[in-house]
């Protein structure tokens, strides 16, 4: 499942180079929710066009076919950061202290695995649409306003590849708290049980931070 998590941070060489890690993730979700943001305005455009005019906006499924890579890829090594992803953690979540870093740098290893073979199947994919020797480098093409299909193509294995970045950061982070026998160690997303995610929803209903303190009454 899909768990809170928080990440911790300090002045380490470590953590540094996480959060550095962490301001390129986040560059890469703003141009994904600019990508969201766009598409609202082509809806919008498109509908309006249909009932004022009689005529939608032209290459409207062009231009989501090019944005919607975006949407879909630019903001998964952030998610990964922030242990967001959907995870089975019935046996994970039961582990604590250097088993659980174990069986972290297992899923990471293996993760890291997977994504190598996806980054270069997704680069292939690339690949086979960029040709210098075409009209605007491009092999293929959408179908109504022959926008060039390389730029879109191109997201995938970047993104990917940010996302391996991050993870073998994260198996780094893994093997030294498994070394140190750190309980929470920096950079790396701790998830939180059941009970501390139910104390905080609580909390942000009510207006209450996590200290105990009344957001209104503080203001």
């Amino acid at each position: 499942m899909a768990g809170s998590s928080a990440v911790l941070e300090d002045h380490s060489t470590y953590s540094r180079v996480d959060q550095r890690l962490r301001s390129l993730e986040m560059l890469m979700c703003l141009l994904s929710g600019l990508a969201i943001f766009s598409l609202m305005l082509l809806a919008v455009i498109s509908v309006g066009g249909r009932n004022l005019f009689g005529q939608p906006l032209p290459g409207y499924v062009d231009f989501i076919e090019q944005v919607l890579p975006m949407i879909a890829f630019l903001g998964i090594s952030y998610t990964q950061r922030e242990g967001g992803h959907i995870r089975m953690d019935i046996l994970v979540g039961k582990l604590k202290g250097r088993p659980l870093w174990l069986a972290e740098i297992i899923t990471t290893f293996f993760m890291l695995l997977l994504l190598v073979v996806l980054i270069w199947g997704s680069w292939q994919f690339f690949d086979r649409s960029f040709d210098f020797d075409r009209p605007y480098w491009s092999s293929d093409s959408s179908l109504d306003l022959n926008i060039p299909l390389w730029p879109t193509k191109l997201i995938v294995p970047i993104a990917f590849t940010v996302l391996a970045i991050r993870l073998l950061w994260q198996m780094v982070g893994y093997v030294m708290a498994f070394k140190s026998g750190e309980t929470h160690p920096v950079g790396l997303p701790l998830v939180k049980d059941a009970a501390q995610q139910a104390a905080e929803e609580a909390m942000s209903v009510s207006g209450a931070s996590f200290d105990g303190t009344n957001d209104k009454d503080a203001k």
